[in-house]
């Protein structure tokens, strides 16, 4: 799965890389190391506007929700069950890239997870990437706040990463750069289950 991540990079080099403005600078900062179980806003691009690196909350919470304790179960979506859970199937046309330059996670040491190894993943450089990740915009009926939130889609681990995630077997699906646009164009997601991106697994 993938409930660790970070963004190290400064904002200009999310501008050049993107060729996208950031929308409120105020709200940038580095994160080197987003728990998404305290659900932080983070950058992302989305379908809606190509053009903007804008900040959504992780987690997301379908228009439908009576409230946002759905979050704590929607950090990750499986990409085989996206057509079947409500909360994705409802936001498939909803896509977006969240954007990251590294992830964590833990490898088990023994057979009930007692002792573990935590590791970085990263691309060579450590350079900026995109996960696939659907988005949703949710009302607070009690407040009238507007959320905009998203989910994380994993797909089965590569070989490296079956080894370090050896308990769920699962990994963020990291597009390369040509796949950008074509997730946000609405390519089949049977398209991006394979991703093929030479990661490096740092133990930290």
């Amino acid at each position: 799965m993938c409930f660790y991540s970070r963004q190290t990079k400064k904002a200009v080099e999310l501008v050049n890389r993107f060729k996208a403005r950031i929308v409120n600078e105020l709200q940038f900062e580095l994160a080197y190391e987003y728990n998404g179980f305290s659900f932080p806003k983070t950058p992302v691009i989305t379908n809606k506007d190509k053009s903007v690196i804008d900040f959504l909350q992780w987690g997301l919470i379908p228009i439908w929700a009576k409230d946002e304790s759905i979050r704590q179960n929607t950090l990750n979506a499986k990409i085989e069950t996206l057509a079947e859970k409500q909360a994705f199937k409802d936001n498939l046309k909803n896509r977006c890239l969240i954007i990251a330059n590294g992830f964590y996670e833990w490898k088990w040491l023994d057979k009930k997870g007692k002792e573990k190894q935590k590791y970085i993943i990263t691309l060579p450089g450590e350079e900026l990437y995109c996960y696939a990740g659907l988005w949703s915009r949710w009302v607070n009926t009690e407040t009238g706040e507007i959320v905009k939130s998203y989910t994380i889609v994993t797909t089965e681990a590569n070989p490296l990463m079956s080894e370090i995630n050896n308990s769920k077997k699962r990994m963020p699906v990291i597009l390369t750069r040509d796949q950008e646009s074509e997730w946000l164009s609405g390519r089949h997601v049977k398209d991006f289950v394979r991703p093929e991106l030479n990661l490096i697994a740092t133990p930290i």
